[in-house]
């Protein structure tokens, strides 16, 4: 290569590569190149053999730059052309005669009659775009002109490359800033008042939450399974000073025996068969927030050795690797089993177990909280009722609430979900009503005999409000008009009496004074 086709290679690649931005280099590489061409215009196409789709991404003239992204499919007839892997840069007097430039002429990018340099981008022998210079005038260009740009080929392959690379990068960031927001919205939802029953049922839990989220300790949530304990991991993470980093959740139970290690810890290339690459543990992938090992119970007992370095040393070493790695992480562990029980089988660790249980937070089950049924209910209406597609939010049948508090509820909030999606399901645009999917037997039914459905003949519809409003009368009642005390109706609601009397306001039902 002659000095001046050096200078001419350097001073062009250097425009070529000198940006990531489509627009800017391809304007940039347009000004400098058109002191060498009589070119008007300049396109820059990516070619998708998988879909058999050229997408024009940019165009520049000495005007400027504008972004395209205007996609033609190419016919399957001259796709072997299009894909052949030879490199000669196409000359062609006018742009009818060209066999793929028929689409972009009915887009209104190239006139019949300008004529074209085509610069193929051929990386690892595939087709993978091109750089077409455009003339107003027929037959502008010459065979000098092909050897000339031909040289820029590889430049001009890196820089199409590099570009959608790097947009498919900031796309796949923009995809995962939206599920960041869009989860750290569903925290919110779930944090704090939000939570379904934060003044009622769990406003004990919830105090306790408050208290440990901006420490670093561990927590332990112990509770029958389906109490939602992750909901309450998630939001002691939302609450904390951790809230912006990852939330990464770990079933213990789930995970295979032979995959629990580099599940948790990560592993390296070649660290056994099928690792083709190396993978960051969930470990590893918290760093910065908060990890919640969900039924820590089921960690077979080599793991749980690697758990308690993790807590005591707050580093990890990846299945085949030899060097430890740093991790800044809070632990956040859950169960349904009876620990202490498995220490002594022998089954869990009582180091792990001291480890763990620096800060527990008991979850009591729906049973035990059965004021918080009706709000339980009215949320799992809506949420289901979108997801579903359902126009509008069904109405209670009457005595539904009553059939949903006197039942046992021996799979907590979660059965209580999956009966109101199940009903949701049944009801056919029709008062929801739960009589006929509760087959377990219930006790203190306030509807006739338990687990038995209203008749249907004195079945209306209702706002909830209005169910929940008869619900607080009827215990009134009971309760003789009394709100507080240990005989009174908050105490039977199981919830806070200034909570009630605010419930009570905002229904209208009268109390104290105003009841007699």
């Amino acid at each position: 290569m002659q000095a001046e086709e050096k200078e001419f290679f350097r001073e062009a690649t250097i425009r070529i590569c000198g940006s990531l931005d489509v627009q800017t280099f391809l304007y940039e590489s347009f000004l400098y190149l058109r002191n060498y061409l009589p070119a008007d215009s300049v396109i820059l196409t990516h070619y998708r053999a998988e879909r058999g789709e050229h997408i024009a991404l940019a165009m520049a003239s000495a005007e400027g730059s504008s972004l395209l992204n205007l996609t033609v499919t190419v016919p399957p007839n001259i796709r072997t052309f299009v894909v052949r892997p030879d490199r000669e840069t196409l000359v062609v007097d006018r742009a009818e005669t060209h066999p793929t430039a028929r689409p972009w002429i009915s887009k209104g990018l190239l006139e019949e009659d300008a004529s074209l340099l085509v610069l193929r981008l051929i990386v690892d022998g595939d087709m993978v775009g091109g750089v077409t210079f455009i003339s107003n005038e027929s037959a502008a260009f010459t065979r000098e002109h092909a050897e000339l740009v031909s040289q820029l080929r590889e430049p001009f392959a890196i820089a199409l490359s590099n570009s959608v690379r790097y947009q498919e990068l900031l796309e796949l960031k923009e995809l995962l800033a939206e599920d960041n927001r869009f989860l750290h919205s569903e925290l919110r939802q779930i944090a704090g008042e939000e939570i379904i029953g934060a003044d009622f049922g769990l406003r004990g839990v919830m105090e306790m939450v408050r208290q440990v989220a901006p420490l670093p300790s561990p927590v332990l949530l112990l509770g029958e399974t389906g109490t939602g304990k992750e909901v309450i991991a998630g939001a002691i993470h939302n609450l904390s000073t951790r809230k912006d980093g990852p939330f990464i959740t770990v079933n213990c139970g789930a995970i295979p025996e032979n995959l629990v290690d580099s599940e948790l810890f990560g592993h390296e290339k070649g660290a056994f068969t099928g690792a083709l690459t190396r993978k960051r543990g969930r470990f590893e992938r918290a760093n910065g927030g908060t990890v919640f090992l969900d039924e820590v119970g089921e960690l077979r007992p080599d793991a749980q050795v690697r758990l308690l370095r993790v807590l005591q040393e707050k580093e990890i070493e990846r299945v085949g690797g030899t060097e430890p790695i740093q991790v800044d992480i809070r632990v956040i562990a859950a169960t349904h089993r009876n620990l202490e029980a498995m220490i002594t089988e022998g089954r869990f660790r009582d180091d792990l177990y001291f480890r763990l249980n620096v800060f527990p937070i008991a979850i009591p089950p729906l049973r035990e909280r059965r004021g918080d049924i009706p709000s339980l209910v009215h949320y799992f209406i809506q949420k289901k009722s979108r997801e579903i597609g359902m126009k509008g939010m069904p109405s209670l049948a009457q005595g539904a609430l009553e059939v949903l508090m006197a039942y046992s509820w021996p799979g907590n909030v979660r059965e209580l979900e999956n009966t109101v999606e199940r009903a949701l399901i049944l009801s056919r645009g029709e008062p929801i009503g739960f009589g006929d999917l509760l087959q377990a037997p219930v006790t203190g039914s306030t509807a006739g005999e338990p687990g038995a459905a209203p008749p249907s003949e004195q079945e209306d519809t209702r706002a909830l409000d209005e169910v929940v409003s008869g619900h607080i009368r009827t215990v009134l009642e009971m309760t003789e008009g009394r709100v507080g005390g240990e005989k009174g109706a908050a105490r039977v609601l199981q919830i806070n009496p200034s909570t009630l009397r605010k419930r009570m306001r905002k229904l209208g039902i009268p109390f104290g004074r105003k009841a007699t």
